[in-house]
């Protein structure tokens, strides 16, 4: 970050969130597609999900939704407001990989900042995207 003003921490075009990594565990890709009332089988049975093609059972976009808001809210605190949210799917994410979340602030205007965002596994970029956040006075 860029280091704090008068008024709290200061948070700057340029800065990098530091990473999260999320195991995909099988349980974490049902349990979300269920949570989200996704009942779409590729993301829970994976002899369906074979059947039509895939692998594996994969993640739906709900729960790559919900992570990517968990990522920025663990970093800008549970006061910011998620006022924005623009993402696509790129590679799957299948149980037994990594998924890595980065995150870069690209522009802040007053209390709102633009972070883009991408999520890679081990076959590439999952999700990529941009956020914009209402941030509390003491965001990190």
């Amino acid at each position: 970050m860029a280091g704090a003003g008068a008024e709290g921490p200061v948070v700057a075009a340029g800065d990098e969130l530091p990473p999260l990594e999320i195991p995909l565990t099988r349980t974490l890709i049902v349990a979300g597609a269920v949570a989200s009332r996704d009942y779409q089988d590729v993301h829970h049975d994976a002899e369906a999900a074979r059947e039509k093609g895939s692998p594996d059972l994969f993640m739906n976009i709900l729960t790559t939704n919900g992570l990517v808001g968990r990522y920025l809210t663990d970093h800008f605190g549970p006061r910011c407001t998620l006022r924005t949210l623009a993402i696509r799917l790129g590679a799957p994410n299948y149980p037994g990989d990594t998924m890595t979340l980065r995150g870069t602030v690209t522009e802040v205007t007053g209390g709102t900042a633009t972070v883009r965002i991408v999520g890679a596994n081990g076959l590439g970029n999952h999700v990529t995207g941009t956020a914009t956040l209402n941030l509390p006075e003491d965001a990190p």
